[in-house]
């Protein structure tokens, strides 16, 4: 077995095991449980109005909306918080002192980061099944959309987020990533129709990747009464899978070139300066 077969195998254990603990934590549950109730109960009362233009529930509607946007949301912020984290406390440090170390850290944090989104999606769409009607009606063809929509979400998220979090000065610098992210969940529809917005706030939100993981959600998730709400009347499956590739691409590009600089970068002397300064603020 190569050393990278090697790494590999660690990385998918660890990130399995970190998995497995977020389970056991209160912490970690009552943040999974708690916005979804929210988001839930938010729907319900939306679940009166009409998407413009048709006769089908804004609440169903919105359901798909939420779940793009909490994958781009948990891949980009996840991956960016461990990164940030874990540098200050010496855990990348201790990675990239084995061989490979660095290369298992990752696929560790792609797998534990790829199950809590798994989970997330899991624990709001079963019970909206239920309280919400018009969902999955496509059968089959409903969930293998689905599936490409979240492993494409992922691709262009996890990247990016390692890019985030490689660059991120500490972990307070993150809370600055929060306000571009709810700027866009502000205007790519996912709790109103982007067609709703200005002609040249629909060009904006088209250019990121939210928009398209909302769009290719409701296509798996909505039957086509719901078009009538959507640019062109279209789905636009294809436009979704090539925006989505071309952040991939753009995501798996940059992470490597930003992760192999910063972690060139680290040693103890930097660590044990971020420790210091981390005292000092609360002190």
């Amino acid at each position: 077995m190569t050393p990278l077969q090697v790494a590999t195998r660690a990385g998918l254990r660890r990130g399995l095991i970190e998995f497995r603990q977020t389970l056991t934590h209160k912490e970690d549950i009552a943040n999974l449980i708690i916005p979804t109730v929210i988001f839930i109960v938010v729907m319900i009362f939306m679940r009166g109005a009409k998407l413009p233009g048709t006769d089908f529930s804004l609440g169903t509607a919105t359901v798909p909306s939420v779940l793009g946007a909490g994958v781009l949301f948990s891949g980009l912020t996840g991956m960016a918080g461990a990164l940030s984290v874990e540098r200050e406390d010496g855990t990348l440090l201790r990675a990239k002192a084995t061989p490979n170390g660095m290369f298992g850290y990752l696929i560790g944090k792609v797998v534990a980061i790829s199950y809590g989104v798994v989970l997330g999606i899991i624990v709001t769409l079963v019970p909206s099944l239920f309280l919400f009607d018009g969902l999955a009606t496509g059968g089959l063809v409903s969930w293998l959309t689905l599936l490409w929509v979240l492993v494409l979400g992922l691709l262009a998220s996890l990247p990016l987020g390692a890019v985030f979090g490689a660059l991120a000065k500490s972990p307070r610098s993150l809370g600055l990533l929060m306000i571009p992210i709810m700027g866009l969940g502000a205007i790519s529809g996912v709790f109103y129709p982007v067609t709703a917005l200005p002609e040249w706030v629909q060009y904006i939100a088209q250019a990121f990747p939210m928009y398209w993981l909302g769009l290719g959600m409701r296509s798996a998730l909505l039957p086509d009464s719901a078009l009538l709400a959507e640019i062109a009347h279209s789905w636009r499956p294809w436009e979704t899978l090539g925006v989505l590739a071309v952040w991939s691409v753009i995501g798996l590009t940059l992470a490597p070139i930003v992760l192999r600089r910063m972690a060139r970068r680290e040693s103890g002397s930097s660590v044990a300066a971020r420790r210091e300064k981390a005292m000092q603020r609360i002190g």
